[in-house]
């Protein structure tokens, strides 16, 4: 793997390591999230946290004072359901403050089950029915060739999303016009809603299928963020629409909700939180 260019002259592993401690304040902050309000989506939480803080925290460019700034990179959360992440992501990044973390879920807040950019700055769309993220995310990229803008679109899906067509017409259209500044990054944990994916509609070889539209493709261990970074912060040019398709661990850091499907959608009790957080911080 090639050496990232530097950040303020760190180095790869000096970077890593910064955006590896946000990381785990974003997990711990989005589980209490989640136990506080007694619903949430912890599992994919957890599973796209890295992804997530690696952009936020070194590659993208934006301004939390002006969310609008027309030379910001965008970044669409497709898996809309990950909202505990995403939202401790953007108010660690300072586009709101983190005491409205608490009102999470509550009536009348802001910071709903899924993301509403006429509400939360910050949020480029609204997601949460899954399918409809990739399309938007196309667009963007296809406003940015129009106008030559130099910003750049990224996206994360969950796997089991890709089962829906809509994000497969996206990708075509994609890889037809070579959307060299797109980056799609697919949280590819193996696991959707009650079954694996593979047991629902079997999505292999995924990396084959993107190929086939048009798209350069990587697949990474998704939590290895020396692995991550070079992919996504321009160091590596491509002049194709980059998939990243990203191996990760449903429940991330919390053993007992590992790999485990029913963790898509569950809330701990109060001894399983207890158990979580000390997890998350060993």
């Amino acid at each position: 793997m090639p050496e990232s260019r530097p950040r303020n002259g760190q180095t790869l592993a000096e970077r890593a390591a910064f955006v590896r401690e946000q990381a785990r304040w974003i997990r711990k902050r989005a589980l209490r999230m989640v136990f506080d309000a007694r619903q949430g989506h912890p599992g994919g939480d957890l599973s796209a946290t890295d992804a997530l803080a690696a952009l936020y925290f070194d590659v993208m460019r934006y301004d939390p004072a002006d969310p609008r700034w027309a030379g910001r990179d965008r970044f669409i959360l497709s898996k809309g359901h990950a909202t505990g992440a995403l939202y401790s992501t953007l108010a660690l990044a300072g586009f709101f403050p983190q005491e409205e973390l608490t009102t999470y879920m509550q009536p009348l807040s802001r910071l709903n089950g899924h993301p509403n950019r006429n509400k939360i700055p910050g949020v480029e769309t609204n997601t949460g029915p899954l399918g409809h993220g990739m399309p938007v995310a196309v667009g963007i990229a296809i406003a940015a060739q129009i106008d030559k803008a130099d910003y750049r679109t990224f996206i994360i899906t969950g796997d089991g999303e890709l089962q829906e067509g809509s994000n497969w017409e996206a990708a075509m259209t994609a890889g037809h016009r070579k959307l060299s500044s797109l980056t799609l990054i697919v949280d590819r944990n193996r696991l959707q809603q009650g079954a694996g994916t593979e047991d629902t509609v079997g999505l292999d070889p995924l990396d084959d299928k993107f190929r086939a539209f048009g798209w350069d493709v990587v697949e990474v261990d998704g939590h290895d963020i020396e692995a991550l970074l070079p992919l996504l912060d321009g160091s590596i040019r491509h002049d194709k629409p980059l998939c990243i398709i990203a191996n990760t661990v449903k429940g991330k850091g919390i053993s007992f909700m590992e790999n485990k499907a029913s963790w898509h959608h569950g809330v701990p009790n109060a001894e399983q939180y207890e158990q979580a957080m000390k997890e998350l911080d060993a």
